[in-house]
């Protein structure tokens, strides 16, 4: 097919992107459920001389597994009905140290949807009748408790929909690790390429005091924009939160003054070459710059040399990077494929208004605050550069990962929207790394939302400016954090004096979410690029 006739790549990806989604809906809404009866063969239970340590072999159909629980205390706590027969049994001296047990008549009843898996196991024991039920989250969780039950589970389990999303998650998580491959060589040649090409270290100051500046005036535009959208909105006020969340996590140790400590650590490498294989973002750039500088101060011979190479290999990285990006509406539709079909649209009942008054606020920042910076700021059409960011931005909301979309929102704002090189590897690597405007929102409103939830607990509003300043702050702080926005989360809540035990009731509709809100990190990069170009008084290229 001639190139000039080809779908352009944001109609690729669109078209992808409503395709996977109908298609994990349709999954979700007809096959989503399950209850599954079958008898299993005899369970038998074998005592080593040791009366403590037990063998117990499990027969599901699809191979025997042989399970060593290790004591009596593991067996109750896995099967205390089993356990309790067991003992009455070995305690009126009816089986010795030596003994097997037979459970006969064994029934195995799997009712399962999306949220869990329910087993429930039931015999006779020497024609005593027991029950014994187990639960887990998903296939994995259900692996980790109770590896027993694998085969079994193997043979008779797992829903159409889980199937489906299970095999959609394996191919798009392909396209996210090839995204992931390409990132780091692409970032570290394109720095280079860019600060060498700035021609003094001195350009590059004035470049990253704006760029800091963006980010911090961005970022309070956000909280702001969150902390009146929950006011507006006040979808807590009557609310009922439920009783189990899905675990919080602990702030431990992470204050703001910890994680700025660890942030000035992670700036600098004691191994370079340790920081390019653990994909230490922070690290990669500061030695990544520090490479540009010193190839400017270099001599002329040497800087020439040095910078020729980088750019050769910054455009091998491109090469590369164009045709990891051609299968992107393969990724994109895998991954709401498995979005949808592992989690549908039941997720919106209990917490609607909460995501509803998050879905408002990122939509008046991205739509409203934004396109006003690039406009009056940096002079381009929103509209037209929005376009131009699609490829992008729709990956984005796809794979939930800013770091992962990286090479794709590089070559859109090169590309498609025309910003230098030396503007936009320098903002979007550190954008990718500290700029968080829609995660700095969400945590925003979640902390107001199990406020206006929690009985008895009134947010004044000195507490909202200090929730907005915590936020601000665990924002820039907590981007070399694994789980950066939980940590953020539980350091919000710490400062407000709410129970960290609250945060789990939001974390289920948190995947969601996070689509949403890395769409408007990634977007806001994007919006600096064209403000700092603009500022910079750099007009190369188009306008987009």
């Amino acid at each position: 097919m001639n190139h000039s006739t080809r779908m352009p790549l944001h109609y690729q990806i669109l078209i992808a992107l409503i395709f996977g989604m109908t298609v994990g809906l349709i999954a979700n809404f007809g096959f989503s459920r399950r209850n599954t009866n079958v008898e299993l063969p005899d369970l038998v239970m074998s005592v080593e001389p040791d009366p403590e340590v037990f063998h117990v072999r499990f027969d599901g159909g699809s191979g025997v597994q042989r399970q060593t629980l290790g004591s009596f205390s593991a067996l109750e706590k896995r099967y205390p009905r089993l356990a309790e027969l067991y003992h009455r049994e070995f305690s009126q001296g009816k089986v010795s140290s030596a003994a097997t047990l037979i459970v006969k008549e064994r029934q195995l009843t799997i009712a399962e949807d999306l949220d869990r898996i329910i087993l429930t196991h039931s015999g006779t024991l020497d024609s005593e009748p027991f029950t014994d039920t187990i639960q887990a989250r998903d296939p994995a969780d259900l692996l980790k408790q109770f590896p027993e039950w694998g085969p079994a589970y193997g043979t008779y389990g797992g829903t159409p929909s889980r199937t489906l999303a299970g095999w959609a998650k394996a191919v798009g998580d392909l396209f996210l690790r090839m995204l992931k491959m390409i990132s780091i060589p692409l970032i570290v040649t394109s720095l280079v390429t860019g600060v060498a090409g700035l021609g003094s270290s001195r350009q590059l100051g004035k470049m990253f005091a704006k760029t800091l500046g963006y980010y911090i005036v961005t970022s309070i535009l956000a909280i702001t924009t969150g902390i009146c959208m929950v006011n507006l909105v006040r979808p807590g006020v009557g609310a009922i939160l439920p009783g189990e969340g899905a675990g919080a996590v602990e702030g431990g140790d992470n204050t703001l003054g910890g994680i700025f400590g660890n942030l000035l650590n992670d700036m600098i490498p004691p191994n370079p070459i340790a920081a390019l294989t653990d994909a230490n973002f922070l690290s990669i750039i500061t030695f990544s710059l520090l490479i540009g500088i010193f190839t400017i101060r270099a001599g002329e011979k040497a800087g020439r040399t040095f910078r020729e190479f980088f750019e050769a290999a910054f455009e091998v990285m491109m090469g590369m990077t164009q045709f990891v990006i051609s299968l992107a509406p393969i990724g994109v539709g895998a991954f709401m494929i498995y979005a949808t079909a592992s989690q549908g649209l039941q997720i919106f009942s209990t917490l609607a208004w909460y995501m509803l008054t998050v879905f408002l606020a990122l939509v008046v920042h991205a739509c409203v605050v934004l396109p006003m910076l690039v406009a009056f700021v940096g002079r381009r059409s929103p509209w037209k550069f929005a376009q131009a960011m699609s490829p992008a931005l729709m990956t984005a909301f796809s794979t939930a990962s800013s770091n992962g979309t990286l090479p794709l929102t590089l070559t859109s704002v090169e590309t498609r929207a025309g910003v230098p090189n030396r503007v936009s590897s320098f903002v979007l690597p550190l954008g990718a790394t500290i700029n968080m405007d829609g995660t700095a929102l969400y945590e925003a409103v979640a902390v107001l939302f199990i406020a206006q939830a929690t009985p008895g607990f009134a947010m004044s509003l000195q507490a909202q400016i200090l929730v907005a300043v915590t936020a601000l702050l665990a924002s820039v702080g907590a981007a070399g954090i694994p789980h950066a926005g939980l940590v953020m989360m539980a350091i919000v809540l710490q400062a407000v004096g709410l129970p960290l035990e609250a945060q789990g009731v939001i974390l289920a509709v948190d995947r969601v979410l996070d689509m949403c809100r890395t769409t408007v990190n990634v977007w806001s990069d994007a919006c600096g690029c064209a403000v700092i170009t603009r500022l910079s008084d750099d007009q190369a290229g188009p306008t987009a």
